[in-house]
């Protein structure tokens, strides 16, 4: 979202009646033409639109541009949409019935003949067998075609049309004609019932494709249970603001996000981590919407609503990767809009050189109609969408979010995985293993001018300091004019003194390191300095920190160095304390005392060497190097900054993720190639297949509906996918 008038908001549409990615094309041109429309994306697979609109706009200017585009939208609702698509479903599952009915007999006098059984429908029961399937059932298909028609554009659906309307046309006139033997009837009612049935079972497949990111919407409440002036009333999810005080009961789901004021109890958020185990939730402890209240009584403030809660937030990045379109994609869909006028040329060819060249009437019209039906473009149009929503979704079920397309395909070449020390290989909780004041009498009192100090940093290191004044029940006094210096240290004004704490290059910058002692118990540790630049300058002590390996770290590097992926520790803490860590998990590579500005040059020093660069990492100081990295992996418990950089957010403080979320950019790559590979291998094999004669357009028919449901359903093999530790 941008600020000002310049505000952006996205919009989801259901789109009714697309039947191919010629129809997601027009919709989209029509969709990005619009003034206020920064971009506008159409996923065949869903059958949605999801539009970047200019904030406040009219959005009925949106609904009129796809009505006018021979389509229908109506903004996304997850509940209607799975209803409307179980109704449409049904509707469907009705009419493939129906025309099978009417067009068994004409299939039953096909293979009477084959077989020499002499049996034979009068024409007119012919046609009154096959004129509802080419015009009831078959209606929609012209109704689509037309669309396209008049807006110049053309669609799989006008191939079937002429195909069909060609053997039902020829057929009259041969029957008007009394030619009666050469009744192309069975051929038409067949392929436009097996077209249906291949739409019917592409439908099921899409649905179920679509299935991961409807289950996210559908774990957003509708109601919360509010408390007021004692009382606890149900009111709509959309009447909760920021503030306000809520109770949720064993069982229900917890409206939006807050932090706990009374009880104690165990919470699922398995649907967000994709961690199944019970979460204790204590007083201050925080909730994040959408996830199951297990046991206990917890009464909540509310902290975030509406668009600001962790799961919408986590929906709006799975949206975004289902959203956008590979490099790949986007050249498919000009192959596919280019495709019906260049099959309809070769099926003209075919016919004139079968009629003209062979003198073959009736085997020019046969191989010009099996041309058409069999030259669907739809395969190749359903081959990455399919697989991208598949694959999101998967991930999002294991706690992995994955913002865009293009970094799941660069995901899958990633040879060099940078990682940040504190908060992504170790815990982020670390403790005080020393205190070492100057002044050996005053212990407590530097202890709690540190604390004072150090109260409003959010970084793990100044956290354990302000802990320890805590647990040792030593004052925190209020401090002013607090600044943070990402990667290096803070500053601000306890009493009457201007203090600063961080790492030794810091103190540099005062001219206050010299006065640091070298000792050597402090090797291996994370250390913070303290000392006073206002009065007077002087270095006042320092703090020994240690901290402890993330469970699953040494797993994770042994997976990603077993992969052929290279591993570097990129730390801005000290060499000896990053070293330890290094020694620790088997890295060979540490670079530590690096600034912000310093791991972005690494980043790009990388990169310059032809290495395909991961950055991992938590703070607000990795949020520069995560934004000049390849690849962008932010640890779920890091800061908003860091993932609002990243390309991958991990929603569990699981080094394991990391490797596991290359793994299933690699399946979903491979899923993707092979539905490419497939799809045009269809095409390229079929269509001189069918223009030699060597194709009866039934089986071309059979064939085009089914290769549109084999994309889908390879697409959904992915919902199988299980990380190789977990299968070894």
């Amino acid at each position: 979202t941008k600020s000002g008038n310049d505000a952006i908001e996205r919009i989801r549409f259901s789109i009714d009646g697309m039947t191919c990615a010629g129809c997601a094309a027009n919709v989209s041109g029509a969709l990005n033409a619009i003034e206020g429309v920064q971009k506008a994306v159409v996923n065949l697979t869903s059958e949605q639109a999801i539009v970047d609109f200019q904030a406040g706009g009219d959005m009925t200017v949106l609904q009129a541009a796809v009505f006018a585009a021979g389509y229908e939208a109506t903004p996304f609702q997850a509940e209607a949409s799975l209803k409307g698509n179980k109704i449409g479903s049904r509707r469907l599952g009705l009419m493939v019935a129906g025309s099978s009915i009417l067009t068994l007999p004409l299939v039953g006098q096909m293979v009477a003949g084959w077989i020499g059984l002499g049996y034979n429908l009068e024409p007119w029961l012919q046609f009154l067998f096959a004129t509802p399937v080419q015009f009831i059932f078959g209606w929609r298909f012209y109704k689509s075609g037309y669309r396209a028609l008049r807006l110049l554009s053309s669609n799989m659906d006008q191939l079937i049309v002429l195909g069909t309307s060609a053997a039902y046309g020829y057929s009259f006139y041969h029957w008007y004609t009394d030619l009666q033997e050469h009744l192309y009837l069975e051929g038409a009612a067949t392929i436009i019932t097996l077209v249906l049935f291949g739409k019917w079972l592409e439908g099921q497949a899409k649905d179920r494709a679509a299935a991961a990111i409807w289950s996210l919407m559908a774990q957003q409440p509708n109601h919360a249970h509010l408390l007021r002036n004692g009382e606890e009333i149900e009111v709509p999810i959309n009447d909760v603001k920021v503030g306000d005080i809520l109770r949720v009961s064993p069982g229900q789901r917890i409206a939006v996000d807050g932090f706990v004021m009374e009880g104690r109890g165990g919470v699922d958020e398995s649907m967000l981590t994709g961690e199944a185990r019970a979460i204790n939730k204590g007083i201050g402890a925080s909730l994040i919407g959408g996830s199951i209240n297990l046991d206990g009584v917890l009464t909540y403030r509310a902290s975030a609503v509406g668009f600001e809660t962790v799961l919408s937030r986590i929906i709006r990045l799975v949206d975004g990767a289902q959203a956008s379109k590979a490099p790949i994609e986007r050249w498919v869909d000009k192959i596919a809009t280019i495709f019906v006028p260049v099959v309809i040329a070769i099926a003209v060819v075919t016919y004139l050189i079968w009629w003209l060249g062979i003198g073959d009437l009736d085997m020019a019209f046969t191989a010009a109609i099996t041309v058409l039906i069999i030259a669907c473009p739809c395969a190749l149009g359903l081959a990455t969408p399919a697989a991208v929503m598949v694959g999101t979704g998967v991930a999002a079920r294991r706690g992995i979010l994955i913002r865009d397309i293009e970094a799941l395909e660069r995901a899958r070449d990633i040879d060099l995985v940078l990682l940040d020390k504190t908060g992504t290989l170790t815990t982020g909780n670390p403790k005080i293993s020393f205190v070492d004041p100057c002044n050996k009498q005053e212990k407590d009192a530097f202890i709690s001018l540190s604390a004072s100090l150090l109260t409003n940093s959010m970084h793990p290191l100044a956290r354990a300091v302000v802990g320890l004044a805590a647990d040792s029940g030593l004052p925190n006094t209020n401090s002013k004019n607090f600044v943070d210096y990402p990667g290096k240290g803070v500053a601000a004004v306890v009493g009457k003194s201007r203090l600063i704490a961080g790492s030794y290059e810091f103190l540099s910058d005062f001219d206050l390191a010299d006065e640091i002692p070298n000792n050597k118990n402090w090797m291996g540790l994370s250390l913070v300095h303290v000392a006073e630049v206002e009065p007077s300058r002087k270095y006042l002590g320092t703090f020994g920190v240690s901290d402890n390996l993330r469970p699953g770290a040494m797993e994770a590097v042994a997976r990603l160095q077993a992969k052929g992926i290279q591993t570097v520790i990129l730390s801005g803490d000290n060499k000896a304390a990053s070293q330890v860590i290094a020694d620790e998990l088997g890295i060979s590579i540490v670079i530590s005392d690096v600034q912000p500005d310093g791991k972005v040059s690494e980043v790009m020093h990388f990169r310059k060497e032809g290495y395909m660069v991961a950055v991992v990492g938590d703070g607000i100081n990795d949020a520069p190097a995560l934004a000049a990295a390849d690849i962008a992996v932010a640890m779920g418990g890091g800061s908003d900054v860091a993932m609002e950089a990243a390309s991958i957010t991990l929603m569990r403080d699981d080094p394991r993720l990391i490797v596991d979320s290359i793994e299933i950019s690699r399946s979903v790559g491979r899923c993707i190639r092979q539905n490419l590979f497939w799809a045009f291998v269809y095409n390229i094999v079929t269509l001189p297949v069918a223009a030699l004669g060597l194709l009866n357009p039934i089986i071309a028919g059979g064939v085009m509906a089914l290769s549109s449901v084999s994309v889908i359903s390879n697409a959904l093999l992915l919902r199988r996918w299980k990380p190789e530790q977990d299968l070894d």
